[in-house]
This record gives structure tokens, C-alpha cells and sequence, in this order.
């Protein structure tokens, strides 16, 4: 509850003091030019309701595509990744509390089961070889996890990123349940009964291209850090050995990074980032950005690299003046309050050749805005290793109606089978898409 109302006082009194602490033109900590966006505003709350997905309804593809149900009946599907013999694991789990927003609004999302109960486990989706139309098969692989959300296999090892751990087990591809216990390799920072503030629980895992480190994202547990509480290596991606051993912060500054994916061309890791709240519809916008070793992204202090946060522009000014001197300026823009957690650059060879030269990103949408943004998955073109500055849309036809505040479901997690076709989650609509390219 402090932190929104210090940024709701923090706003009113402090957007003419970021006159005070002007925004660099140019960067010469970073490659990439600052963006113009406007000044910041009053934050809108707007939440979308979820009413599932009707059984003759389906996300909508560009020509020549198809789309189906890969799976049904889940309970908040979130992050998948693909086996080598084809199964699918599927993280599941909801966001139980929040904090630092009035209690209104979070009994108005627990009525909409935006809040509510966890089904914490992983389950196992087999598609049956002579019927590959049908929806997968599932069972329980393992249960009882807190918040689990990333998924990465490696050397015979399941690992698991909870909101609190980085968990591993032996495991072998075809195997339908886990009963060995869990060995924690690495705890992480999480809220507790004493400390509410773990929004932003999502953890992801990742390997490089050899298995050596491993890269784990830890979104920030408040919006902008305005009461001082946040834990110090939140809002960061950090690297450690498979083991758990010589971790370090990769890169900082990062508000609430959750996809990642290293790029095919270049090799560099980019990364998913969710901004912070109530300064306006488009400001500033969530992103995805290359993440460089070493490299500081500006929250809470300044975001898009010089533009300083109203809060701490009146409260903590000679924090924002060296946040300004340092910061990176994010590569791509992805616009204000869509939310994008999925991100996978496409290595497959079903789609068309297009296709192949750059990444796909599940916006999920988020509450910000007095406008919808998100609530897709959209085509990111690359060219040299880089955005090309288009965004061009996939997979729609998640409104129930335009201009309603009603979604069928909301997309988060994104992998690509073997065959070369997408798979994504839809944690709202309780759901797992298959999208294959079919024809011309």
C-alpha cells in the first residue's frame, strides 16, 4: 500500500521537476538513439476480463496458417518447453498476492481469477503419433512447487525456477513423473509473510550455446522501488554456473525481464521487459533489448536510458543524474502496458522463410492503459542481429469484441516443436495453441 500512495503523491507533486533533470539527446554508453516519448501522466487501471474461449473459437493467423487446440483444461498454463522426443512440459501457476495497490482492486481481481489458488506443477503434454490432431495427452510430472514458471533442460537435468529457487532433478525424456526430491542449487529473492512485496514472481532459466552458465531473470518486487524496500539484486538477470556456483549480476536495471532467448545470428541474449506503472498510457513502453554483459538499464531511477521517473526526479535527484550517465538505452520498443513475457527467436522450418529472421513475443497485456494493447503475439523482423523497427501481428483474436473489456484468454509462453510449428500458452483461457503453416 505505501508504494502506491507514495507514487500517486510522488507523481502529483514531482512531474514538474523532471524539467529539472533534463533528458540526454544521445548516449555514448549505448549504440541505440533515445526515443522521444511523451511526459508522463496519471496512471489508468483497466483490467480485461477473461471468459474463456468458446468451443468453436480459436486465436486467429495470417494466411495459410492453421490453429488448434493443443491442449485444454489446464489451470493457468504459463511457460512450456519442448522435449527432445517430442513431449511438452507446461508450467502452471497464478499469481496468489499482491501488494502496494488498494484493496478494491485486488477483490476485484480475485473475482476475475486473476488472483487466486496456484496449481504449482508441471504437467506433461504427449501428442499421440497416429492421431496428431487430437489434443495432447497430460499428466502431473511433479507437484507441490512454489510458483513455478521456468523450464530448461540440460544434461539429463530438469530445471525448475520457482519464485524462491532454482531447483533441479535427474531426468530422462519419456519419463511421465518425477518422484526423486528436489535439490535447491540456488534460493532466490522472493516476498514472504513479513515482506508482501513479491510481485513480479515469474523466474525464467536459460543455457548458453554450450551448457556452461546458466541465466536466471528476477523481476523487481515493487513498481519503482519508491518506499526503498526492494531487495538489491532484484530487477536483474543473473548468470551462475549449472551448478549453482560463481553467480553474478549479468545485467541490471531491468524492471521485470521474463522471456529470454539467445539471437541466431549474433548469439547475443535478449530479453522480454515489463515497465513500470502510473505515469501514463504509452509511458514508458515494455521492450525487448539485448542483454549486455555488465550493462545497467536505468530502473528505478530513469527509463529508455535518460527520461527520469517523476518519483525520484523530486526524492532522490543525484540518483537520476548518474543513472542518466550510465544507463542503457533499451533496443526496441513494444508499447506502454502490453506486457511481453514470451520471446523466441524462430529456428524452425515449417514457416515461411520470412519467418526465420527474427523473433516472436506474447504480449500478454497488462491493466495500464485506457486503450487495450497486447492480448497477441506479434512477429519482431531482424536484420544483422537487430530489429529491423517493424512489428508486425501473428496471432489475434483474443477480444471477445472490440471495444469490450472482454478476452477469450491472454498469451504468455511460447516454444517451437521439432516439426517446426508454435506452440503458445494462454494462461486466461487455460489453454496451449498449435500453429502450423499449412499452405499458401
Amino acid at each position: 500500500m505505501m508504494g502506491a500512495a507514495l507514487r500517486l503523491i510522488g507523481i502529483a507533486a514531482a512531474v514538474a521537476c523532471v524539467a529539472s533533470v533534463p533528458a540526454m539527446n544521445a548516449r555514448a554508453a549505448s549504440p541505440v538513439p533515445v526515443p522521444d516519448l511523451p511526459p508522463p501522466t496519471v496512471g489508468t487501471f483497466r483490467p480485461a476480463r477473461a471468459i474463456g474461449w468458446p468451443a468453436d473459437r480459436t486465436p486467429t493467423a495470417p494466411p495459410g496458417f492453421t490453429v488448434r487446440r493443443f491442449a485444454g483444461d489446464l489451470d493457468r498454463p504459463r511457460w512450456l518447453l519442448t522435449l527432445p522426443n517430442g513431449d511438452v512440459l507446461v508450467s502452471q501457476s497464478r499469481t496468489e498476492r499482491l501488494a502496494g495497490m488498494p484493496e478494491s482492486v485486488i477483490e476485484d481481481l480475485r473475482r476475475q481469477g486473476v488472483l487466486g489458488a496456484s496449481a504449482n506443477n508441471i504437467i506433461l503434454l504427449r501428442q499421440s503419433v497416429t492421431a496428431k490432431d487430437e489434443a495432447a495427452a497430460q499428466s502431473v510430472l511433479i507437484g507441490d512447487l512454489n510458483l513455478p514458471h521456468g523450464l530448461l533442460w540440460l544434461n539429463d537435468t530438469l530445471y525448475i525456477a520457482t519464485t524462491d529457487a532454482l531447483l533441479r532433478f535427474p531426468f530422462e525424456p519419456g519419463q511421465t513423473q518425477i518422484d526423486t526430491p528436489a535439490e535447491t542449487i540456488l534460493t532466490l529473492p522472493a516476498g514472504g509473510q513479513t515482506n508482501p512485496w513479491n510481485n513480479h514472481w515469474s523466474r525464467n532459466v536459460i543455457a548458453n550455446a554450450d551448457g556452461s552458465k546458466l541465466y536466471l531473470t528476477i523481476g523487481a518486487g515493487t513498481n519503482a522501488n519508491e518506499s526503498g524496500t526492494e531487495h538489491p539484486e532484484r530487477a536483474a538477470i543473473w548468470e551462475i554456473n549449472p551448478d549453482g556456483t560463481d553467480k553474478r549480476l549479468f545485467a541490471t536495471g531491468l524492471r521485470n525481464p521474463v522471456g529470454v532467448d539467445f539471437e541466431p545470428e549474433t548469439g547475443a541474449l535478449w530479453t522480454t521487459v515489463n515497465e513500470r506503472d502510473n505515469l501514463g498510457d504509452d509511458v514508458p513502453p515494455d521492450y525487448m533489448t539485448r542483454v549486455v554483459d555488465g550493462a545497467f538499464y536505468g530502473w528505478p531511477w530513469v527509463y529508455f536510458g535518460t527520461y527520469p521517473d517523476p518519483f525520484h526526479a523530486s526524492a532522490n535527484p543525484g540518483k537520476v543524474a548518474a543513472a542518466q550517465q550510465r544507463a542503457r538505452v533499451p533496443d526496441f520498443a513494444l508499447g506502454g502496458h502490453s506486457v511481453p513475457l514470451g520471446l523466441k527467436f524462430y529456428r524452425g522450418k515449417n514457416f515461411p522463410e520470412k519467418y526465420r529472421h527474427g523473433a516472436f513475443v506474447a504480449r500478454r497485456g497488462g491493466v495500464g492503459r485506457s486503450e487495450f494493447m497486447g492480448y497477441d503475439v506479434i512477429f519482431v523482423p531482424f536484420e544483422n542481429g537487430s530489429p529491423t523497427g517493424e512489428i508486425e501481428p501473428f496471432l489475434g483474436g483474443f477480444f471477445a469484441a472490440s471495444g469490450q473489456d472482454e478476452v477469450y484468454g491472454r498469451p504468455v509462453g511460447l516454444e517451437v516443436l521439432p516439426d517446426g510449428s508454435l506452440l503458445v500458452s494462454d494462461d486466461a483461457g487455460d489453454s496451449v495453441w498449435h500453429i502450423s503453416y499449412t499452405g499458401p
